[in-house]
């Protein structure tokens, strides 16, 4: 079945890479992000990985060399963070658009300003709207699992997939990770099959052509089809991954949420703090339920809806700052319930921003906040901005 060894999160997606066997790789180095393709690299250097790998002068410049590796029929990878991946916001379009099915591992950082190198998910929810998959990791073990679920995902359905770790919390945590036999990898994710149209000398043509407003609105349709398709090929994919490597995924995962006075709604490392919070207040006598958020993007509206239907309220936590309007999971949960007549209320919390510790103390204080908030309405106006440096300084 594989071995189980001590990975930190960007280790493990190297590893999930090398199992995944592209032969195409491009980047620049960035931090947190730099120890994922130093290890790709280190791994095709010693032949453990046969592929060609490109030392690129900027993060635009890697995922355009990885977005012509896939035009010719060849699976890629690249990684990035933070400003690394607004610099490559062009091409994040090219790649989708063009329906190229890259994996890209993204140790999640604070764009600026100020500069920070520590995390939130303001880097990867500045590209949400943009056509890729986006799968955020609890913990290590998902960070390598989810680079070959990706694969797989992404060249069924014909779309690129953001791999994302929150930056320093799990990208240099260490944990013990089952790092499968690559037999098993190769029964899961076949070779690529690149499909009929690729680029190929013998046969020119041309790529990210200009085109009509009919057109492009006919193509961008397609493209929000498969969108729709990952989330049906989604269980699919989920359940032959659990036949082979023994572990269930899905775009969601709930837990004690019927009858829950309160669930909290998380993305990425801050999911494994809110579940083992919930478990001791649930030991308290207090019905506190969890919901953890795995597909961003295609955000699972009808599971988020049909769960969130059974709680009292929900409070959703972002690790972004949304402004001008609120955190983008929170807009996304609403979305989900609008209109129905037993909608719970839905209460928006901020917090975790360049890399301030979303700790125990906070999601408690959180669970505080919302009786409170339920009293005053179902409505906020803007989010509440938890454990604010001046909150401490007036206590």
């Amino acid at each position: 079945m594989g071995k189980k060894i001590a990975l930190d999160g960007n280790a493990a997606i190297a590893e999930g890479v090398r199992l995944s066997r592209p032969r195409f790789v491009a980047a620049y180095p960035i931090t947190p992000q730099t120890p994922i393709v130093e290890r790709v690299a280190d791994f095709i250097a010693s032949g453990e990985l046969k592929a060609k790998y490109v030392a690129t002068e900027s993060e635009h410049s890697a995922l355009t060399a990885v977005v012509g590796a896939a035009a010719a029929g060849i699976r890629s990878f690249t990684a990035t963070a933070g400003a690394g991946l607004a610099l490559m916001h062009e091409i994040v379009g090219v790649a989708s658009g063009n329906r190229f099915p890259i994996v890209m591992g993204i140790s999640n950082r604070a764009l600026p300003s100020p500069w920070s190198l520590q995390t939130d998910h303001s880097d990867s929810m500045a590209e949400r709207d943009m056509g890729w998959i986006q799968l955020y990791a609890e913990n290590c073990q998902e960070a390598l699992d989810f680079v070959i679920f990706g694969y797989r995902l992404g060249e069924i359905v014909r779309l690129p997939v953001m791999v994302c770790i929150d930056g320093f919390f799990l990208s240099h945590s260490v944990e013990g990770v089952n790092v499968p036999d690559q037999g098993l990898v190769d029964s899961f994710l076949p070779p690529y099959e690149r499909g009929e149209n690729f680029l190929d000398p013998e046969y020119p043509m041309t790529l990210n052509q200009l085109t009509s407003a009919v057109m492009f609105t006919e193509i961008k349709y397609q493209h929000k089809k498969a969108m729709d398709r990952a989330l049906e090929e989604f269980p699919k994919v989920a359940s032959e991954f659990e036949k082979t490597f023994g572990r269930f995924y899905s775009p969601v995962e709930a837990k004690d949420t019927d009858g829950a006075d309160i669930v909290l709604v998380t993305l990425g490392s801050t999911s494994g703090t809110a579940k083992y919070v919930a478990r001791n207040l649930r030991q308290q006598g207090k019905k506190i339920g969890t919901l953890k958020v795995t597909s961003f993007r295609p955000f699972p509206k009808k599971q988020v809806r049909e769960t969130l239907l059974r709680a009292k309220t929900v409070a959703v936590i972002d690790r972004s700052w949304g402004l001008g309007s609120e955190g983008p999971l929170s807009l996304e949960v609403k979305g989900a319930l609008y209109g129905h007549p037993s909608a719970p209320a839905v209460f928006n919390f901020v917090a975790g921003l360049g890399g301030r510790d979303l700790h125990e103390g906070t999601i408690e204080k959180i669970v505080s906040r919302v009786p409170d908030l339920g009293l005053a309405g179902t409505h906020q106006d803007s989010p509440e901005w938890i454990d604010l440096q001046e909150e401490k300084n007036d206590e």
